[in-house]
């Protein structure tokens, strides 16, 4: 009787299967973070305690230099704000029957334009062709076009932080 040989596919079929079988196994001693992974930092730190003496430790915000958690909550926050350091920065344009016009509306000395847009009236069909920072990012620039009968008067507005 003659004897057939596996296919090669039956072979790579087989090494992948042992792979995948013993791969976490070999992952555990060859990755040093595997084992690690198994007790987490903060659970050391706690030294067995149970879940109720957990909840009566006291926390950082009951000790700190001496002050109770009412104090700490009622101390004055920082005095810079985010927004403080947003600037809203507006201009007029006419808009003429079926025109398109390119606008600008710069940012203070130092200050980077980071959004921008426009304000219509609301019966006047305006588009926005475009809407981007100058090349230098002092100013917002738009493209607006006008597909109404009668002028409209728009208000831009860049959006400029400090």
């Amino acid at each position: 009787m003659h004897r057939q040989l596996p296919s090669p596919a039956l072979i790579v079929a087989l090494v992948a299967l042992a792979v995948a079988l013993t791969g976490t196994a070999i992952a555990a001693d060859v990755v040093p973070l595997a084992a690690r992974a198994r007790v987490a930092d903060n659970a050391k730190k706690l030294g067995g305690k149970t879940p109720a003496q957990v909840a009566r430790m006291p926390g950082p915000a009951t000790t700190l230099n001496g002050k109770t958690a009412d104090q700490i909550a009622s101390a004055p926050g920082p005095t810079n704000s985010a927004a403080g350091a947003v600037v809203y920065k507006q201009a007029t344009q006419t808009l003429h029957p079926a025109e398109i016009v390119d606008t600008t509306t710069a940012c203070d000395a130092g200050a980077k334009a980071i959004g921008g847009g426009f304000q219509g009236p609301a019966d006047n069909l305006i588009v926005t062709y475009d809407s981007r920072p100058n090349a230098e990012g002092t100013a917002w620039r738009l493209r607006l076009a006008s597909y109404d009968a009668s002028d409209a008067q728009v208000t831009l507005v860049a959006v400029c932080l400090k």
